[in-house]
């Protein structure tokens, strides 16, 4: 069966959300994740510590992670940091 919604392998990055890790205090001498961007498509990719195996077995009632998901996470001055660059629809 097919999913109503599916990741496009074949798009590009467009813009970061919110701050990089460096401004924000969340990375030390490299760029490196976390991380929130607005692909070309108008998807967003959300760079985060992988925690699936850690967190996946507290999910609330009707939350689930599929076979080819993984359940991220990024800190909250990272996503509070983002809100003014995240459209309202």
């Amino acid at each position: 069966m097919a999913r109503p919604w599916e990741a496009d392998p074949t798009t590009t990055f467009k813009r970061r959300l919110g701050k990089s890790p460096r401004e924000l205090g969340n990375t030390t001498d490299s760029d490196d994740c976390p991380d929130i961007w607005e692909l070309e498509n108008g998807d967003v990719a959300v760079i985060g510590r992988d925690l699936t195996e850690s967190l996946g077995g507290h999910l609330p009632a009707g939350v689930s992670v599929g076979s080819d998901e993984r359940l991220v996470v990024i800190p909250r001055n990272m996503l509070v940091a983002a809100k003014p660059d995240i459209p309202s629809v």
